[in-house]
């Protein structure tokens, strides 16, 4: 058999996956790159976060190699047992976890070993708790104050209670936009936590670049009390360039990236 008839040797698993996220990364931060070059000079490009809920650490050692940086889990359970897992095998790069999920309060004190932020602040209880975990924390480990946002619903019709969903519906979570200032003042001022910005996800029904221009606006008016809590947390894979439009520093991406879920490891 001659060399070119030898059969072509498969790449090993991880290779082919690392090729696979490198590839979806670089679409996705052309999508970026292209929306932020629409908005106004002067603007800096907003930070991504890779959603990694439902794969494994694996993939996420992967994407640290490709130089990702952050990534987003919305369980805790899951996200603590994978931050530490990526924490001993990972040989380089440090990695910045965020939750963005839906959080009990019973969960602060594991969120606190592990989160870089919480982007889904919803009530004042929860403050409380992030609080008293994340000072233990500092205590015992030194670890720098954790950023939080506050989650903003965006759907009017789910927006009545603070932290709860309208019986048969889908909720996103968050507070009414008129609740966004005192939660974000009890932020402000609870030890060990420090007040970022806002964060919301488009209701399921309704336009997404007109909610986002919502958030921006509640986003303008937390700005003016709190000069420091820039950030806007929002946009997932099939809406980033309307939250870029409407001015979003963080992005939260997953499935563009990762592709479907995939059995842990």
């Amino acid at each position: 058999m001659s060399v070119d008839e030898q059969p072509r040797q498969e790449q090993p698993v991880d290779q082919r996956r690392s090729s696979e996220l490198g590839r979806n990364l670089e679409q996705v931060r052309f999508r970026i790159a292209s929306a932020a070059d629409k908005r106004p000079a002067g603007m800096a490009d907003p930070e991504l976060i890779v959603v990694t809920k439902f794969h494994s650490a694996a993939d996420v050692l992967l994407l640290a190699g490709l130089g990702v940086r952050d990534v987003g889990e919305n369980k805790d359970q899951e996200a603590a047992a994978k931050s530490a897992e990526v924490s001993q095998r990972n040989t380089g790069a440090i990695m910045r976890w965020h939750f963005i999920g839906q959080l009990q309060s019973n969960k602060a004190k594991s969120v606190a070993a592990y989160a870089y932020s919480v982007h889904s602040v919803d009530r004042p209880g929860l403050v409380k708790a992030l609080s008293t975990a994340v000072t233990a924390e500092q205590q015992r480990t030194g670890r720098a104050d954790l950023l939080c946002f506050v989650q903003v619903n965006l759907d009017p019709a789910l927006a009545a209670v603070p932290g709860t969903a309208v019986p048969g519906t889908a909720s996103r979570g968050g507070v009414p936009a008129e609740g966004v200032l005192a939660l974000a003042e009890l932020i402000e001022l609870a030890p060990g936590l420090r007040l970022a910005g806002v964060m919301a996800v488009a209701p399921h029904d309704g336009d997404a670049g007109e909610a986002f221009a919502r958030l921006a606006k509640v986003s303008a008016v937390v700005v003016q009390r709190f000069p420091q809590a820039t950030a806007i947390s929002a946009g997932m894979s099939q809406d980033l360039e309307r939250a870029i439009a409407a001015g979003a520093t963080h992005l939260r991406v997953g499935s563009d990236i990762l592709g479907p879920r995939q059995a842990l490891r």
